[in-house]
Formats: structure tokens, C-alpha cells, sequence
């Protein structure tokens, strides 16, 4: 036998009646409805963590060249191609 527990919590109002809302156009209970969401949130929670860092890859160099300002995009494409001087 599943033991439960009965709980009181306070949520906004607007989340309750749209989680009320989907509960019913889910044919489920809005206890079952939370449940299947914290049981989603929690089990989320634990597959998308990585076992390993990421290696950044740089490269070196003197920067970008002095006409291109990194914060418009636009001139990078206006100067790829350009010989570095």
C-alpha cells in the first residue's frame, strides 16, 4: 500500500486555477495533476546534469582586428576575409 501524506501549501493564485485548468482537460484529480509535475520537475532535475566539465576550446591571437567591434555582429561579416595586418 502507497502511503500519502496530506499537506497544505500556498501557491499564486493564477498558477492554481491553471494547474486546476490542465488537471481537467486531463480527465485527472488536481492532486494527481501536481503529483505527475513534481515527479516530472524532480526526475528533470537528476538526467539533465553532466558527468564532465567541458574542455573550452580558445585559440590565440591578437584579438579581434582594430575596425570590428565585437558588440555588431554585422562588422564581422563586413570584414571576413580581410588579411590581418
Amino acid at each position: 500500500m502507497i502511503a500519502c501524506v496530506r499537506i497544505t501549501i500556498t501557491i499564486d493564485n493564477g498558477l492554481f486555477e491553471a494547474a486546476k485548468q490542465r488537471a481537467s482537460e486531463k480527465g485527472a484529480t488536481l492532486s494527481a495533476f501536481i503529483q505527475d509535475a513534481v515527479r516530472a520537475a524532480l526526475t528533470r532535475g537528476t538526467q539533465g546534469k553532466r558527468k564532465h566539465r567541458f574542455k573550452l576550446i580558445t585559440f590565440r591571437g591578437d584579438g579581434p582586428l582594430p575596425c570590428v567591434d565585437l558588440d555588431r555582429t554585422s562588422t564581422l561579416l563586413e570584414t571576413d576575409g580581410q588579411p590581418r595586418t
